[in-house]
């Protein structure tokens, strides 16, 4: 299998922040850190629906995230950022200069970590077949013109009502037998391929062995404002917990 990238030791691993000035501006903090050197990881991964909003053809989410996208934008001069598009950003080539991108259809991206294969998805692949004619939809360039002449017309309605739905969304619930539906959704299909399988958009914080390989599901910055620092044990890939206040312990 080829490989996309190197993992870094030292990198931060972020998903699901669901950033927004209004409801959710925590992590501006973090990135801030980042960029005035306060704080240096060797790399940024993101792992999807870092904005509860952004894509590119809808000019409205531009603006309305334009500093974060500054921000973004001035780290990725400095460091590598490789940036697994969610179902709350995607399309998002031409937004950031010298980010790795890779939307739903290009993902898991394989990567390698020392002598590991490490797979790397948002979350969102593998669902049913109505799910995946809405993601192909909702990311079709007509689909997406459309909206955006409604949204202009409109006076951003769509977007301000999805804002306000978002802002009363539970996203930090527990999943009941959820290693049993990942043990189905995604064992067989990487069984052989992967050491590590990592993925978000549940926000469960689990990991677990399925067959050959750890499966791993991070948490949502959005809940705990927590991220992950790669280290490495014993040859072995280790996220090592932080929070934007330090270190957490907490779901």
């Amino acid at each position: 299998m080829s490989h996309s990238f190197e993992l870094k030791k030292g990198a931060f691993i972020i998903s699901d922040a669901h950033y927004s000035s209004h409801h959710r501006p925590e992590l501006k903090s973090l990135f801030e850190d980042i960029f005035s050197g306060r704080l240096n990881p060797s790399q940024l991964i993101l792992m999807g629906d870092i904005f509860d909003a952004l894509f590119a053809p809808i000019p409205y989410t531009v603006h309305e995230n334009r500093d974060m996208i500054g921000l973004l934008n001035g780290i990725s001069k400095k460091i590598e950022i490789v940036y697994l598009e969610g179902n709350h950003d995607f399309c998002l080539k031409g937004i950031f200069e010298n980010i790795k991108i890779y939307p739903l259809k290009s993902q898991p991206v394989s990567c390698r970590y020392e002598n590991k294969t490490v797979l790397l998805a948002h979350g969102d692949l593998g669902e049913g077949i109505l799910y995946k004619i809405y993601t192909s939809l909702i990311r079709s360039p007509f689909v997406l013109y459309l909206l955006k002449y409604i949204d202009i017309l409109g006076n951003h309605f769509i977007l301000k009502n999805l804002d306000r739905y978002l802002q009363k969304k539970e996203d930090c619930n527990d999943f009941e037998a959820f290693q049993e539906y990942i043990t189905a959704r995604i064992g067989k299909r990487f069984t052989g391929r992967c050491d590590y399988f990592i993925e978000g958009h549940f926000h469960q914080n689990r990991s677990f062995e399925i067959d050959d390989f750890v499966y791993i599901n991070l948490p949502a910055f959005a809940c705990n404002q927590r991220y992950f620092i790669v280290q490495s044990s014993q040859q072995e890939l280790l996220l090592e917990a932080q929070t934007s206040k330090g270190l957490g312990n907490e779901k």
